[in-house]
């Protein structure tokens, strides 16, 4: 079963829940003129977000299919898509489409440099690259800058069947749903977001592009005051996985 939601201006969370493992998959739709979709799917949910786009608009028109990192849930359904929509074309960064896309495509990707704006319309993205953030060194999140939408994938995980959207505590509950993973070592799902000494930089970088809307692929987005969210989980990613980076010896010159 699947739900769609507008969280923000054409903006459409498309929300599939797994009860087996408690976890929300969301997608997001932009309805433009070039419409885009932010994560394709898993190819097992493929009918079902198919149809949930056949509510807003027709899946034949979609222009542009784009993703943080390679993973199934992000870009499993790409060739899927790539099939019924036949104007349609993936577009992400450049590392994830030389490394990744440019084999696994049925149609060639675009690349899509920091510097570089992609314009659907009325809205205009750009792909900021976020390397081992959530996760993969292919890893980024994709900036609507006309609403200020950030799509930030794997980042704020929540558990359950929870709102579409909120201006609740999402990090409260990112930092609960990562400390139970951590507790569970023969869990999956454990360590699956990595910590480096990179990660405060980049959060903190996003932070400066003041979102207002957090499109967040697993739980509830989150609507207010994006920056401070993000700079609240640098601290809680430090918190959850920093430690022993943070204990490590310097090392040798």
């Amino acid at each position: 079963m699947w739900t769609v939601d507008e969280i923000a201006p054409d903006v459409f969370r498309i929300s599939v829940f797994a009860p087996e493992i408690d976890l929300q998959f969301n997608h997001f739709l932009v309805r433009d003129d070039e419409p885009l979709l932010y994560h394709t799917g898993l190819r097992a949910m493929f009918p079902a977000v198919r149809e949930a786009v056949g509510s807003v608009l027709d899946p034949a028109g979609l222009r542009w299919i784009s993703g943080s990192h390679f993973e199934a849930d992000e870009w499993g359904a790409l060739n899927d898509w790539l099939g019924i929509a036949p104007n349609a074309q993936a577009v992400c960064g450049v590392r994830g489409t030389l490394l990744n896309l440019t084999d696994f495509a049925a149609r060639a990707p675009r690349a899509l440099p920091a510097d570089e704006p992609l314009e659907t319309g009325r809205h205009r993205f750009r792909f900021l690259p976020t390397p081992h953030l959530p996760h993969g060194w292919d890893a980024g999140v994709l900036f609507e800058e006309t609403g200020r939408t950030l799509f930030c994938s794997d980042l704020f995980h929540q558990t359950g069947p929870v709102e579409p959207i909120t201006t609740a505590d999402v990090v409260g509950r990112s930092r609960e749903a990562l400390l139970a993973y951590q507790a569970d070592p023969e869990g999956i799902l454990m360590d699956y977001v990595p910590y480096t000494p990179n990660t405060k930089r980049l959060l903190h970088g996003l932070a400066e592009l003041q979102p207002q809307t957090l499109a967040v692929m697993h739980g509830s987005s989150f609507d207010g005051d994006g920056a401070g969210a993000l700079r609240d989980l640098a601290e809680v990613m430090r918190e959850v996985y920093g430690g022993e980076l943070e204990a490590a010896p310097p090392a040798p010159a």
